[in-house]
């Protein structure tokens, strides 16, 4: 593997056993980062590092060309910070993911960055075991966020005050699509107040397969990737308030 301005073992992973590589770039301004992060993740099985990023516009442009499947994206970095650098990957190369990274645990970064298209957010002080564990998670699609972080940001977002130029609850506004079906605005209700595929289900009185379907017609409408966006989406539109449960 080559320095910040490129990355070797770029070649497609070939074999049978290549499908399980999540193959990694990781981006972030502090060399003794990258290369802690190079030697933490180097010894797992299933895991290779393909290149390093000084800055936001090199980890976009070895993404173009390296086509990795999941970017280690650092927040704060000069020349383009982690959160327009992850914008433009979720435009220019789809099939990429992003897990942001952070020593900052501050509530607006992780709603910045999930805003931006990253699957998941965690502290820079993971365990390798969480990161790796992460790592697969968002390459197969999923969404993580650290717990901690997650719990603070969702707190943060139900005890907040109802402006005084609010609609009434259960009123429709700007930010709540028109367009939604009335089970497609439960499911994402539900969904905000913490509940799964199997619970929504059996809330609604439907199958699993039928929530899938929801969901997927649901994330199309509010344009957002994963449950973490839907929920942040949820809290700004008033679907959900303090105190609600699924």
């Amino acid at each position: 593997m080559s320095g910040a301005a490129g990355g070797g073992g770029g070649a497609d992973v070939a074999g049978a056993a290549g499908a399980s590589v999540v193959r990694v770039l990781i981006a972030d301004d502090q060399l003794l980062v990258r290369h802690g992060l190079v030697l933490m993740l180097g010894p797992e099985p299933g895991v290779e590092v393909v290149g390093e990023a000084a800055d936001g516009v090199q980890a976009v442009e070895l993404a173009r060309r390296l086509r990795p499947d999941v970017v280690v994206m650092d927040i704060r970095m000069p020349v383009l910070d982690g959160v327009a650098a992850t914008g433009r990957l979720t435009r220019e190369v789809p099939g990429c993911r992003v897990l942001a990274l952070s020593t900052f645990d501050l509530d607006e970064c992780v709603v910045a960055a999930l805003r931006a298209g990253a699957c998941g957010f965690l502290p820079k002080d993971v365990s390798p075991e969480e990161l790796v564990t992460a790592l697969r998670v968002v390459r197969t699609g999923g969404a993580v966020v650290a717990p901690r972080l997650l719990t603070r940001l969702i707190s943060s977002y139900v005890t907040a005050p109802r402006r005084p130029a609010e609609p009434a609850a259960g009123a429709v506004r700007a930010g709540v699509p028109d367009g939604l079906t009335p089970r497609e605005r439960e499911v994402w209700r539900l969904i905000a107040t913490g509940l799964g595929n199997t619970g929504i289900a059996a809330e609604m009185f439907i199958s699993p397969s039928t929530v899938k379907n929801h969901i997927t017609a649901l994330f199309a409408k509010l344009r957002v990737r994963d449950r973490a966006q839907a929920v942040i989406a949820a809290y700004e539109a008033g679907l959900v308030r303090a105190g609600e449960r699924g």
